[in-house]
């Protein structure tokens, strides 16, 4: 299964420090969807909610945040386009209740890691994370500047 990706939250990786991870559909307009896949996405800031649905009594995770620019050919929805309005995430129901269930542990977010397309459907990649503290992000720039060293030393 190829990834083409087309986003990367790369803040949420720096900041928090990732236990697991789960893929999920995201469900977008058609306009939406050719907007995200010429890259007009931006996951800073943005986190995943899980809601439950009044209806039919089952939970809902939920896209909070994410910047989605209007797609600039299309005519449709032109006037009333919020590009920041929550959008569903497409999960089964076990995944879903696994997450509700971690989410309740103190200090545990669900962010959005990457967004990418899979033949031609748009997903994203959500990780469950712990925040990272101030130590954690200063030993991460020093492990990342050590390698960078060591890399451009071999290559000399």
């Amino acid at each position: 299964m190829p990834k083409n990706i087309i986003a990367e939250n790369k803040k949420a990786l720096f900041d928090y420090e990732i236990m697991e991870k789960w893929q999920a559909g995201l469900k977008l307009n058609g306009f939406e969807v050719k907007s995200v896949k010429a890259g007009q996405i931006d996951l800073k800031g943005s986190y995943i909610t899980i809601k439950p649905n009044e209806a039919t009594g089952n939970s809902e995770a939920w896209l909070i945040g994410a910047h989605i620019a209007k797609y600039k050919k299309s005519g449709y929805g032109a006037k009333d386009y919020n590009p920041l309005k929550p959008r569903k995430l497409l999960l089964n129901k076990k995944e879903l209740n696994s997450l509700a269930g971690k989410i309740k542990q103190k200090g545990l977010t669900i962010l959005p890691l990457l967004v990418y397309t899979s033949q031609r459907l748009v997903k994203i990649e959500i990780g469950l994370g712990r925040g990272k503290r101030k130590f954690d992000k200063r030993e991460a720039i020093k492990k990342k500047s050590f390698d960078l060293r060591k890399k451009k030393l071999q290559n000399r």
